[in-house]
Parts: structure tokens; C-alpha cells; sequence
């Protein structure tokens, strides 16, 4: 499949290759709907094996964000990229200033953040070129780290769950068990103890463990034991794709639902094979919005406040997708997808009936044909 194949396949509006000989720079940047607004999304830093690999991967992020954002309310589309090199040696200010360029080269319809491989000095480096970026420090006005606002997302999408799975929404003497317990991962242990759950994670990096070990009562098994954990809860915080043929029949959990991305192997069969088993699914890019939530916050002006109070929103959203599921007898997955799509149909609809009329300084609405 060629490039116009693979970014016809998912309905990508642009893709924007970038090259700079001086500092390095291999990017791609993928803009995939900008029906709802412009197109936020992270900047990735990966030493891909190849640009096809590259390309894979920047076309399937962006079309995520533009479910992430629709689902979450926003007035936001999906955009993403990519840039091909290891972050461990290649990150420089000569490189994210030349991606930079390139940002403000799409005049808006691409706002940046860092993702993995980049981090906030990151962001201020392409901060010098382009002002289409969040994820910058606080003391720049950004929002600085944005972990403890995707915690709190995740934090209320779990007692949404609790509440369709129990009918209360308390999680006192709920065993959840969390598998990471890095940024994000560290401050939901924190939050579901303090909100009287027994808590048991794991990590491969023993300082992580120790910090949570430090900060809150928690239990800490390794990270092959966590599938076979009877628990009520699971809360996948670290790798995608943890959902597979290999972990799916260990599970003895009711609810899953964590701040990692793409949680399913399989969309289809392990969407549907948790449906089967009677585990409650939280679909990863609702319940982890918190974090776009938390940048989208920067375009206003940041106010950490806010961007909390918006994050327990996600109550509320995960509640709707449950309800969706339940109505048209889909996976939860295949049910947040479908509100994500309604809602850009809605507002498409919206602006495409908005026609200026010839010698107005306005406009006026007109019906669709």
C-alpha cells in the first residue's frame, strides 16, 4: 500500500513530511479530521526501524486523537507526529526548533505537546519557532506536567464504573490493582487510597515502586503476576496492547479501566471477548482524556483548577458511553467510538450550514440540502 493508500484508508486530511539537513530532523506530522478544531496532539520521538513503520504509527495516533478529543468534548480534531531518531541521543534545540518551523509552517491547524521521547524543555525549544504548542513549563504560563489531571480523569472513570458495575460509585474495600506506577500510575494509587481501596501494583522500575511505597499503603507484586491477581479493578497504566490472547482468560477482575493507550491487542475480538467475560471495559482514550484536557486547558490559559474540575467530567462521559453500549448491544470500545463519530457529524453538519451570504459582514444559516 502506497502513502495516499494508507492516508486514504483512514480518511487522514494531510500529511506533512519534514527534513532538515542541518540539525537532523526526520518528521511526520498527520493531520487526520479538523471538523471540531485544529488538530492537538503530541509530538512522538522513536527510533523507528523505517519510515513505513514511522508513518504506521503517526497515522494510527492522529486518528486516535480525533476520537479522544470528540469524546471529551472538545473543540479539538486529531493531529499527531512523529519524529524518527533516539531521543537518548538526538533530542537537541537545533532539531525541535527546525520541527518548530515546520509546526508554524501549518499556520494553526496543528497545535503540538510533548509525547514519548520529548518533554517539556522539548516543547520550549519548538516554543521559540511557533506559539501552536502546549506542554510547556508553568513558569511560561503552561501547564506543566500533565499527569496529575490524567489521574483524576481516571480516577472518576473508575467510579463511573463502580457505579454501572455496583450501582455506588464508592470504591471503600475495592481491591484495584494498577500495572505501572510511573507519572500517571503514582498519583491514582494515591487518590484511590486515600478513597479507601486496597490498592496492589506493579512495576519494573523499582523506584517507581519505592516512591509509591513511600507516599501511600500499597501491596507490590511483579509485573507477570498482576494478570493473575483477583481483584475488582484493573488498571492498565504503562504499556498498550496489555489486553491479549495471552492475558485476557487470566483476568478475575470486573471493571478495566487505566490511563495507558491502546489497552486492546485486537479492538474487535478483545473488546468483544471482555464483553463475553463480563468485565466492564473503560475504553483507554476516554478515560485517560485528562491529559488532553489538561493542555486543551493552555489555549484559554491555564488554570489547573479548571482543568481538574473538567477532568471529573469524564464521570459523566464514561457513564454515556455505558449507556450507549447497553442501548445499541455494542462493546464499550465500539460505543465510545460511535459518540466520538455523532458528535463530529453534529457539529460538521453545523458549520457546513453556515454560508456567507454575498455583501454581508457576517452571515447567515441556511438549511443543508
Amino acid at each position: 500500500m502506497d502513502v495516499f493508500e494508507q492516508v486514504a484508508a483512514k480518511n487522514h486530511e494531510q500529511v506533512t513530511f519534514c527534513h532538515d539537513e542541518v540539525s537532523g530532523l526526520k518528521a511526520i506530522i498527520a493531520l487526520h479530521d479538523t471538523t471540531l478544531g485544529p488538530g492537538l496532539g503530541g509530538t512522538r520521538m522513536w527510533p523507528y526501524k523505517s519510515t513505513e513503520d514511522a508513518l504506521k504509527d503517526v497515522l494510527r495516533l492522529s486518528r486516535g486523537m480525533t476520537f479522544k478529543s470528540a469524546a471529551a468534548g472538545l473543540n479539538l480534531g486529531g493531529g499527531k507526529a512523529v519524529i524518527i531518531g533516539d531521543p537518548k541521543k538526538h533530542r537537541s534545540e537545533t532539531l525541535f526548533r527546525a520541527f518548530g518551523r515546520f509546526v508554524e509552517g501549518l499556520a494553526g491547524r496543528y497545535i503540538t505537546a510533548e509525547d514519548v521521547g520529548t518533554n517539556i524543555q522539548c516543547m520550549e525549544w519548538v516554543r521559540m519557532e511557533t506559539r501552536h504548542v502546549t506542554g510547556i513549563s508553568r513558569a511560561l504560563g503552561g501547564s506543566g506536567d500533565p499527569s496529575p489531571v490524567t489521574a483524576q480523569g481516571v480516577y472518576w472513570g473508575i467510579r463511573a464504573s463502580a457505579k454501572e458495575r455496583w450501582g455506588s460509585d464508592s470504591l471503600e474495600k475495592k481491591h484495584v490493582t494498577i500495572q505501572g506506577v510511573g507519572a500517571v500510575g503514582f498519583h491514582l494509587a494515591q487518590l484511590l487510597v486515600k478513597a479507601g481501596a486496597k490498592v496492589t501494583v506493579c512495576d519494573i522500575d523499582e523506584e517507581n515502586l519505592k516512591r509509591t511505597q513511600k507516599a501511600c499503603k500499597v501491596e507490590v507484586v511483579s509485573a507477570e503476576q498482576i494478570f493473575d491477581v483477583p481483584a475488582d479493578v484493573f488498571a492498565p497504566c504503562a504499556l498498550g496492547a496489555v489486553i491479549n490472547d495471552d492475558t485476557l482468560p487470566r483476568l478475575k477482575v470486573e471493571i478495566v479501566g487505566g490511563s495507558a493507550n491502546n489497552v486492546l491487542d485486537d479492538e474487535r475480538r478483545h473488546g468483544r471477548g471482555l464483553m463475553e467475560k463480563g468485565i466492564l471495559y473503560a475504553p483507554d482514550y476516554v478515560i485517560n482524556s485528562g491529559g488532553l484536557i489538561n493542555v486543551a486547558n493552555e489555549l484559554e490559559g491555564y488554570n489547573q483548577e479548571r482543568a481538574l474540575k473538567q477532568a471529573e467530567g469524564i464521570y459523566d462521559i464514561i457513564l454515556k458511553v455505558y449507556d450507549i453500549a447497553k442501548r445499541e448491544d455494542v462493546p464499550t470500545h465500539k460505543a465510545a467510538d460511535n459518540l466520538a463519530l455523532r458528535r463530529i457529524a453534529e457539529i460538521g453538519k453545523i458549520k457546513r450550514s453556515y454560508i456567507p451570504s454575498e455583501g454581508a459582514r457576517g452571515g447567515s444559516y441556511r438549511g443543508v440540502v
